[in-house]
């Protein structure tokens, strides 16, 4: 997996647009440390090496939103996996020697420097620039849309799948994250994972580089057998990877 290089800095990070929701607020400066973040979200076809080494277990189902074969498609291996959770995304960044951004790191990773929007800039998305709204019907293959590149040369920041990122969920987190690279709520009860960019099923809004969704993660207080131990996976969920500079 190709990786992009984003160095050490501060940047804004939150909702500094119309748009902006209440736990994109306040709008605030984050230093970060240097990282590496994959390129393109993991697809089918890298996910199944990880099942085939034994380390991750199978989506939760193996079609996507409108084709009744995917995961185990040669077709579609280039295409960013689906129906994954946040514990298999995770588990799959550990077998990769990676780990999952936190959220910070994948705001910056998307925003850059500067103020902009969406990872290309302040030009509302286009059928150039993103998989959204339904534009595709489905999910793209992963690296399609070149021209919405973030300023650090990342691809599909914007739509196509949402991805899972390590922090908790907490609403007003903002409001007392630390100044320097932030790793989410400590606290350990919170069962919502972030999950950052969009999909292909969403409208403009929700894939500006400061929205933040969330979706249930790992509930670890339940026995093995318990089959929602995992948390939730859907067909607009993907991820991708870091590692530490």
């Amino acid at each position: 997996m190709t990786q992009v290089f984003v160095p050490a800095d501060r940047f804004t990070m939150g909702g500094v647009d119309v748009y902006a929701e209440n736990d994109e607020l306040p709008a605030h400066t984050v230093q970060l440390d240097a990282f590496w973040l994959d390129q393109v979200e993991v697809t089918t076809g890298m996910y199944g090496l990880c099942v085939r080494a034994g380390a991750c277990g199978l989506p939760a189902k193996t079609h996507s939103d409108n084709r009744a074969s995917y995961f185990e498609n040669v077709e579609f291996r280039d295409y960013p996996v689906v129906y994954v959770t946040w514990q298999d995304a995770q588990e799959y960044c550990s077998w990769a020697g990676r780990r999952l951004p936190t959220e910070a790191e994948w705001e910056r990773a998307a925003r850059g420097d500067d103020l902009r929007t969406y990872p290309w800039g302040d030009e509302p998305p286009n059928e150039l620039l993103a998989n959204f709204l339904n534009l595709a019907g489905d999910t793209s293959r992963v690296g399609s849309y070149a021209s919405g590149a973030s300023p650090f040369g990342a691809l599909d920041m914007a739509g196509n799948v949402w991805e899972w990122v390590a922090d908790i969920y907490k609403r007003a987190y903002y409001e007392e994250s630390p100044a320097a690279n932030p790793s989410g709520p400590s606290d350990a009860a919170g069962l919502f994972r972030v999950i950052r960019g969009g999909s292909f099923q969403d409208a403009r809004v929700n894939v500006r580089v400061s929205n933040r969704g969330y979706e249930l993660g790992p509930n670890l207080a339940l026995p093995f057998s318990d089959a929602t131990r995992r948390g939730n996976a859907s067909v607009r969920i993907g991820f991708r990877c870091a590692v530490d500079s």
